[in-house]
């Protein structure tokens, strides 16, 4: 398994990062993708990718949620780390209007530049969306055809907004701990759509699956998206491992 997206350089893991590191190897992470939120984050993401050459891998960009009057600085710095070595893909990117909407046409600014620079340095791209689908494609609408690819991180949309990402062309749907919520409905929506479109993530910390929920995710957890994408399927885990790995590695080209 390949968890595409997890914040185990955050300080909720400062106390047993090794030994998180330790349970997802024995569970069967193979890789642990890093997205970036901002250039506070981007010290820590490095060390612990650093710490584990091969394994841990990151990823830069500026997180929606930190997106403020001093985001063209942010902007800048994710510009310079581009020119100054290689990144797997560039994330975490979006629009974010749960939180706060009083800097949209910013975000929108800011999703802008760094959907050119994925185009730029031929990366995929990792989407953030939260209560922001229509404005998110409505940005998306002017790259069509361009060759962008990315993964809509922590996708939780209908079986509509799933259709309308997969005919966009060059997408996958991030799946994680939410789809064993019992509330979410995501299962059932997930059900109709094949497995080939789908990528595994927790979102550590965040977004714990059950019978956890409520408690610190971890990478390992991965393995319980998986059983329950399983039973969604109704295929055996090692097929949904052996498909959404793939997947991974299609999309996330620079991790071979």
């Amino acid at each position: 398994m390949i968890d595409t997206h997890s914040h185990i350089y955050s300080e909720e893991f400062d106390d047993d990062r090794a030994e998180v590191i330790q349970r997802a190897k024995d569970t069967g992470i193979k890789r642990i993708i890093l997205p970036n939120v901002d250039s506070e984050s981007l010290p820590r993401m490095l060390s612990l990718e650093t710490a584990y050459p091969g394994y841990c891998s990151a990823t830069i960009g500026l997180h929606p949620t930190s997106v403020n009057g001093n985001y063209l600085s942010e902007l800048n710095t994710i510009k310079s780390e581009l020119e100054r070595r290689d990144y797997i893909a560039i994330g975490e990117i979006g629009i974010d209007l749960y939180w706060d909407n009083h800097f949209l046409n910013e975000q929108i600014t800011a999703l802008r530049q760094q959907l050119d620079w994925a185009l730029e340095y031929k990366l995929p791209i990792i989407i953030h969306v939260r209560d922001s689908f229509r404005e998110t494609m409505n940005v998306l609408e002017s790259y069509r055809g361009k060759g962008l690819t990315g993964v809509f991180h922590s996708f939780t949309g209908s079986i509509d907004d799933a259709i309308e990402i997969i005919n966009f062309g060059g997408f996958l749907l991030g799946i994680n701990g939410i789809v064993t919520f019992k509330n979410s409905g995501l299962s059932s929506t997930i059900e109709k759509i094949e497995p080939k479109h789908i990528l595994l993530e927790t979102d550590a910390p965040y977004l714990t699956p059950a019978p956890f929920r409520g408690k610190r995710n971890e990478s390992a957890y991965l393995n319980l998206v998986c059983e329950k994408l399983a039973s969604v399927y109704t295929m055996e885990k090692d097929e949904i491992i052996e498909i959404t790995t793939q997947n991974a590695y299609n999309l996330f080209k620079k991790l071979h």
